[in-house]
């Protein structure tokens, strides 16, 4: 049976040779880089909510403006970056140009005490704009670097790795908070600024060791020598920057996906929900760091569970542990309920992030991975915009628990869909078992 869409014979023989704790060497800096990108970024941008209502004064609709556009806005560089690594048949270099411009771009936060909500939103788009840059270039690196019955195995480690950093870097800024404001139940500007301040040098540590230790690959060369594709197989055509030619699972998947992100808001109002019903600044930074270690310790289960019996097994799981728990953060009324709720919301991440990835791959051969994770990706953060403005306005004009009923029907009703009208190819899950 053909074997065309998997990935390079090349990087699967040098993963053979050169594992890292059972991993291509590919996969493992990646992840590296991942775990040192996130210490930074939730130093400082899981916090920002509360910097922009404690400091700022900012009300939540234009929380909300800040939070999907920084998501949106920026996010449709990922089908423009993946089709561009596709084209030039290169990854490495457009990731680095990616995760550099957000290192440079996070420190300013520091001055947004002085200069506004309006620096806010520039930071959070420039920052948003490397994640456009580097995601799907990087997503398409993880897959060619992998076979295909190990592709949760690997989507997974990397998520681990990355909730990793966060879990570290929340607990760097726990401690930062408490020792600046002894428990307070708002956060300061000289807090964030410290938070600022340290969170710049685990973010030039992610881009040295993806410039140093990750290997290009290139995709179209994976596509020519893939297992069963024959020495006779013909060139791929250049990558067109349109979805024909994908599968129809693929398309099917991302109309379901948009369906489920426009009840997903910005997990932004699940921290100003926390605060809402009394939880402090420290109190919610030890929170996110629980919820972390579930999502770091599930991440990788749950991708190894994914090649053994099927992504849409998890998935559909992953979405209806979302519902419950959207369900549970309406009805919350005490903080000990969002403590544990949140805490619990680490499942529904740790199940569906990696695999998510994982099931494009299994679709999408190698020379279009590049745009294939680029539509995902920009499919996903277009539709934060209208998901944010959503929840903010329903936030507003009813209740602190309307947007979360609201997200818990559109994950029922995009899990049902997903059964319905999506078949996995669980050939290519097996293909080199």
């Amino acid at each position: 049976m053909s074997k065309a869409v998997a990935p390079s014979a090349i990087p699967v023989q040098v993963a053979e040779r050169q594992k890292i704790l059972r991993f291509s060497p590919n996969v493992f800096f990646l992840g590296l880089v991942s775990f040192f990108t996130d210490i930074s970024s939730e130093m400082t941008l899981t916090v920002l909510p509360l910097f922009l209502a404690n400091v700022l004064g900012v009300a939540t609709p234009i929380i909300g403006l800040i939070e999907g556009a920084a998501d949106s806005t920026a996010t449709i560089l990922k089908i423009f970056s993946g089709w561009f690594s596709d084209y030039l048949g290169k990854r490495k270099a457009i990731a680095i140009w990616g995760y550099g411009l957000s290192s440079v771009a996070k420190p300013l936060l520091y001055f947004a005490a002085a200069a506004g909500w309006g620096l806010v939103l520039v930071v959070r788009v420039a920052d948003r704009v490397g994640k456009g840059v580097r995601t799907a270039p990087r997503d398409a690196l993880v897959a060619d670097s992998t076979a295909p019955k190990e592709l949760g195995r690997s989507f997974g480690f990397h998520r681990a790795m990355d909730t990793g950093g966060a879990v570290l870097g929340l607990g760097i800024a726990a401690i930062i908070a408490y020792l600046a404001e002894s428990g307070g139940m708002e956060l300061t500007r000289e807090t964030f600024q410290a938070l600022v301040l340290a969170s710049i040098i685990p973010a030039f540590a992610g881009v040295l060791v993806i410039a140093l230790f990750v290997k290009e690959i290139k995709p179209r060369q994976a596509a020519l020598s893939a297992p069963g594709a024959g020495a006779t197989a013909a060139k791929p055509s250049p990558p067109s920057l349109t979805l024909r030619g994908f599968d129809v699972r693929f398309k099917v998947f991302l109309i379901i996906i948009v369906l489920f992100t426009l009840g997903n808001s910005s997990d932004a109002f699940l921290i100003l929900r926390a605060q809402n019903l009394g939880l402090s600044v420290v109190q919610i930074l030890i929170m996110l760091v629980m919820f972390n270690l579930i999502y770091t310790a599930i991440s990788l289960p749950s991708g190894i569970l994914s090649d053994r019996f099927g992504r849409k097994m998890v998935i559909v799981l992953g979405w209806v542990v979302y519902a419950l728990i959207y369900l549970g953060f309406g009805s919350a009324t005490g903080a000990w309920e969002v403590w544990t709720l949140y805490v619990l919301y680490g499942l529904y991440y740790g199940s569906v992030e990696g695999v998510s990835r994982a099931f494009v791959a299994d679709v999408v051969p190698s020379a279009q991975r590049g745009t294939a994770y680029g539509v995902y990706n920009a499919a996903v953060g277009i539709s934060a915009l209208p998901a944010s403005l959503i929840a903010g306005f329903l936030w507003q004009a009813f209740n602190p628990g309307a947007p979360f009923y609201f997200g818990a029907v559109l994950a029922g009703l995009s899990a049902i869909l997903l059964v319905v009208l999506v078949q996995e190819n669980r050939q290519a899950q097996t293909a080199s078992a």
